[in-house]
């Protein structure tokens, strides 16, 4: 696989119009000036973000024109992706761009602000902001109410009898006008952005009657399709300490650890495959875990501080660091994990149970596992580690 290849390959879920078309241009030997944007409604760039920087990373690589687009101006409408209620609030530009100021911190990580072809940073409020009626107005002329709500967690929610805020309801219009007033020819994100991107696609063919390809990533979830690294109160931010992360990475359900080796690494893929044929054969994916773990670790702080993060996780998980003597409680098959522990007076409460699960201080000593589950439920005797020092064992 050349490099050309990966680009199209690699982390990536479809290419419109297609992947032949965006291949042929890159053979010629074209540049392209393409770009993400990152609504900044929060203030960290999170483990599921780290998937479209690696993609940047990789065009950047190659010589392409990269633009980190902060999104100043969409955030103040709200970006109804993946929501499938309307907001009950909304952010203003001042905060919107308070929250940002340390994004390019957060991000450079992985693709790189200075030096030969740095990535060039923008903010959608400096054009959004200045549109007058008239261009509004020449922007929702390139579509019909028809095309907008048949989007379809506009119509689960219509369905459901969920409101659908017309602000949100505008919010492609403005992500679309992003790739004219940029003049890009290619914009990429995750896979819930489809509607969105192939607005900016129909408004680019519509003003300046230029192609703009689109370049789908898919989204790091798990065989239920809940997102990992980002369940409320559970977001793994890309400037968390080494161990938290560390550990964050190791709670990750199995069938996920290769598709995080492609998209958020960069082991070479032929060494990827090889580590997906091992576990179809029986191999023990915790091994791969702490691989992927390191990978990670390393690239967001250094290779000293993931060895040493491999380090504290082997002490307290493999070589069980557990004193002789710890607090034991009888259990009932199915009892909920967080009602038990509240019950008997080791937790004060269930808002403290949530406040440790969501923190990934609950572990499963006997099977290395952290749990990230606030509903879990007793199915065998469990060995745990309750926040920094608190040993319980549960027995049926």
């Amino acid at each position: 696989m050349d490099k050309i290849d990966e680009l199209l390959t690699r982390g990536v879920e479809k290419i419109y119009p297609s992947r032949d078309a965006l291949g042929g241009v890159l053979r010629s030997g074209k540049k392209l000036k393409l770009y993400q944007g990152f609504d900044p409604t929060g203030t960290k760039l999170h483990i599921g973000h780290m998937v479209g920087l690696r993609k940047l990373a990789a065009w950047q690589a190659l010589g392409h024109h990269i633009i980190f687009l902060i999104g100043d101006g969409t955030g103040q409408a709200g970006d109804p992706s993946g929501k499938t209620t309307a907001r009950d609030k909304f952010h203003t530009r001042e905060e919107l761009r308070q929250n940002a100021k340390d994004y390019v911190m957060q991000a450079k990580s992985i693709i790189k602000f200075d030096g030969g072809n740095p990535v060039e940073i923008l903010y959608n409020g400096d054009w959004l902001n200045k549109l007058k009626l008239v261009d509004i107005l020449n922007i929702a002329e390139n579509f019909s109410l028809q095309q907008l709500a048949e989007r379809d967690l506009f119509r689960e929610r219509m369905k459901k009898g969920e409101t659908v805020n017309l602000r949100e309801f505008l919010y492609p219009l403005l992500q679309g006008y992003d790739s004219v007033a940029m003049n890009v020819d290619l914009e990429i994100g995750g896979s819930d952005q489809t509607f969105n991107m192939l607005t900016g696609r129909a408004l680019m063919k519509g003003m300046l009657k230029k192609e703009k390809f689109v370049m789908t990533l898919p989204l790091l979830v798990d065989k239920s399709g809940k997102k990992i690294g980002k369940t409320e109160g559970n977001v793994i931010a890309l400037d968390d300490e080494a161990d938290k992360i560390f550990g964050a990475v190791m709670a990750f359900p199995d069938e996920v650890i290769i598709k995080c080796f492609e998209c958020l690494t960069t082991v070479p893929i032929a060494e990827v495959e090889k580590k997906k044929d091992a576990i179809k054969k029986g191999e023990n994916p915790m091994v791969y875990k702490k691989e992927l773990a390191l990978a990670i670790v390393t690239d967001l702080h250094d290779k000293k501080s993931a060895e040493k993060a491999a380090q504290n996780f082997s002490d307290t998980f493999q070589k069980k660091e557990i004193p002789d003597k710890m607090d034991e409680i009888q259990a009932k098959k199915d009892e909920p994990l967080g009602d038990l522990l509240v019950k008997n007076k080791i937790l004060p409460s269930k808002s403290e149970w949530k406040r440790l699960i969501f923190g990934n201080a609950v572990h499963d000593l006997e099977r290395s596992k952290t749990i990230t589950d606030p509903d879990f439920k007793i199915e065998q005797e469990l060995t745990l580690k309750v926040g920094k020092k608190r040993f319980i064992k549960i027995n049926l």
